[in-house]
């Protein structure tokens, strides 16, 4: 995009998207029609999805190449009703003719980038809330309803409200024990999960650039948890190779102007940040640990599209090495991919964790949803690194559900109840 002139104020990367997809010089609070380059469904969404696709009278898709059907959050199936489903969707994509990732190839939000559909200038949309996780490539990306889903299946478009952009800066650098999911819970815990409704973030800091790309996918997947519509970081050497290694389409990497205008500008001082844990039951009901006071905990859980990357794995296998999951309680792996779960057993992380009293299941959502897989029982706590801690969010309503770092599941794991992870790290 080209500089401003005249009296023209900057505009950001939001913005510049948002316009480059649509032909019209797009700013805040402007309603545009844009061109998609993205549009996944997943299993709990695209069955109503396609329902609303066969109302529209509409034969054939717009464009099958930008086009995906991910079969993550009940997989495998757990009942007949959900089976039948998944053979809908099956049926619809063969009768379509894109994409679709079957049970096993693992969670939606790790499969877009992984498999090379989101490059940065990207406009993705997903009917999935943490559809926003594309932003850490600098893709603006977002989640949508199922009509509008089936909206874009037909088109290859949708409407879009340009966003205002809330400017976040975490100032100083990342200190022993902490990581990407400390820095986005605090920032959710200090704006409230209100705190940027329709806005999109732009993130920065000395951080960021020091950490990897698959770090900064955590906290792009939870700008949603403040209300954002997406997460953006700008494309840096490290997303470039990142790129680069997993996709052959050409990025069109989109920097904000120097005199763009944001609603709102937060900085985060990081230097003597504590991890910090997202207390029952909502995201921005965070505290440091070392205000969380005794809590016992029965199940961990590692994964998800937030945190089920091999890194994240790679801490909670340094920190379990040579120790057991306490008697009494459960650790489970969600691999947020098959091949994640592959460079696993790769380099014998998997066996690690396993024999230190892990337990794994298919990569995919797994327990996040509570649709099957480990779901906790009455009165139980869990410390999870998903990226939601709602009533019922895994399955029971009677249980409580903790948020924190990989790192500070696996201590947890170690001790029975909520562990600072420093202690463990050398």
């Amino acid at each position: 995009m080209g500089k401003t002139t005249g009296g023209e104020r900057g505009r950001t990367i939001a913005e510049k998207i948002l316009s480059s997809h649509s032909g019209k010089n797009a700013k805040a609070g402007d309603i545009v029609i844009a061109e998609l380059d993205y549009m996944i469904g997943q299993d709990g969404t695209s069955g109503v999805a396609i329902d609303s696709f066969r109302k529209l009278g509409v034969a054939k898709v717009k464009n099958p190449d930008r086009m995906a059907i991910i079969i993550d959050h009940s997989s495998p199936s757990p009942n007949k009703g959900v089976s039948d489903i998944h053979q809908k969707i099956r049926e619809f994509v063969k009768e379509q003719g894109f994409t679709l990732y079957d049970i096993g190839c693992g969670v939606c939000h790790q499969i877009t980038p992984e498999q090379g559909h989101a490059v940065p200038g990207d406009l993705i949309i997903g009917a999935d809330s943490h559809t926003c996780t594309y932003g850490a490539i600098n893709a603006f990306s977002t989640g949508i309803g199922s009509t509008d889903l089936a909206a874009g299946w037909a088109s290859g478009q949708l409407w879009f409200k340009v966003p205002e952009t809330m400017k976040v800066i975490y100032s100083g650098k990342l200190t022993k024990g902490i990581f990407s999911k400390d820095l986005v819970l605090k920032l959710i815990g200090d704006i409230t999960a209100d705190g940027a409704t329709y806005m999109a973030l732009e993130i920065y800091g000395q951080a960021i650039a020091d950490m990897s790309v698959d770090a900064r996918f955590t906290i792009s997947n939870m700008a949603i948890e403040c209300g954002a519509k997406t997460g953006l970081m700008e494309a840096d050497k490290k997303t470039l190779d990142w790129v680069k290694a997993h996709s052959k389409r050409k990025p069109n990497p989109v920097v904000a102007d120097k005199d763009a205008k944001y609603a709102k500008t937060v900085e985060i001082d990081i230097n003597k940040l504590e991890p910090q844990i997202a207390k029952p039951h909502t995201v921005d009901n965070v505290v440091p640990i070392s205000r969380l006071g005794n809590v016992p905990v029965a199940q961990g859980l590692i994964g998800t599209c937030t945190n089920g990357r091999l890194e994240d794995f790679r801490i909670a296998a340094q920190i379990l090495k040579g120790k057991k999951v306490k008697p009494g309680c459960r650790l489970i792996l969600a691999p947020a991919s098959k091949q994640i779960l592959l460079d696993m057993i790769k380099e014998g992380i998997y066996q690690s964790l396993l024999e230190s009293g892990a337990i794994a299941v298919t990569p995919g959502c797994g327990p996040c949803v509570g649709t099957h897989n480990g779901v906790p029982s009455d009165g139980e706590n869990v410390i999870s690194t998903a990226n939601r801690n709602f009533k019922g969010r895994m399955g029971n309503p009677n249980a409580f559900i903790y948020l924190g770092s990989p790192a500070t599941v696996a201590a947890s794991m170690i001790e029975g109840k909520i562990a600072d992870p420093r202690k463990y790290l050398s």
